[in-house]
């Protein structure tokens, strides 16, 4: 049978001299590589294809692997003993930082500068401090500003201006349905909400409906009489 050359591909380890170790002849290769001996060309194109495996990055765990939401924005900055609230009042959207315990009352006075609404007794007893929630007629001095973050808030201010009077302020002065003007613009906060509320045509229903708020000066038909206008008016 024809020899064929020897594959210069693979390393033929050359005789081991048995009289300098003795001990290797026992474990000495044989002149004939196995069959499953793989060539250095073979062994190093298998190394660099697990290097590469290694190397390449997972691309299905990562399509798998749901994206973390970003992180949310942290209340840093903030005075101790406050928290962050967004109030919107009168139209406008207003980002602060308050103690939880103040009362929406304090924060439209102290924090917003709208002082047209008044503190009067500050036990929900005297209407002074009367706001628009929502549409609906709130003693103020009575409910905290934290409970209020998706509220529509709605004050005096927001009722009109002295160049755009609400029809019930302009009423209030033909009428002079003030003396001192304290509680004004409390009673007529109550007196708008009125306009939108089931209450019945004579001045006794009127009166029934503007209990909760009190006047020191007495005039009270005075503000019926306001009241009564713009409800027929109306």
């Amino acid at each position: 049978m024809a020899k064929h050359p020897p594959d210069p591909e693979i390393e033929v380890p050359s005789a081991v001299d048995t009289e300098s170790y003795p001990d290797s002849a026992a474990v000495a290769p044989s002149e004939t590589p196995p069959n499953n001996r793989l060539s250095r060309r073979s062994f190093l194109s298998h190394l660099g294809a697990a290097g590469l495996a290694v190397a390449a990055p997972p691309v299905l765990a990562s399509t798998s692997t749901p994206v973390a939401p970003p992180p949310v924005a942290s209340e840093e900055g903030l005075t101790e003993g406050t928290i962050a609230i967004n109030l919107r009042v009168n139209g406008q959207s207003h980002a602060l930082q308050l103690d939880p315990r103040t009362t929406l009352l304090d924060c439209l006075r102290e924090n917003l500068a709208l002082s047209g609404t008044k503190k009067g007794c500050d036990h929900g007893q005297c209407g002074a401090c009367t706001v628009h929630v929502n549409g609906r007629r709130v003693n103020s001095c009575l409910s905290f500003a934290v409970m209020h973050r998706n509220d529509e808030i709605t004050t005096i201010e927001g009722i009109g201006q002295p160049d755009h009077l609400h029809p019930m302020q302009v009423a209030f002065i033909e009428h002079d349905g003030y003396q001192c003007g304290y509680c004004t613009s409390g009673q007529i906060m109550s007196a708008v909400a009125v306009l939108k509320e089931n209450v019945g045509p004579t001045d006794a229903d009127v009166k029934q409906a503007m209990y909760g708020n009190i006047c020191r000066c007495g005039a009270y038909s005075n503000i019926v009489a306001a009241v009564q206008q713009v409800r027929h008016s109306s």
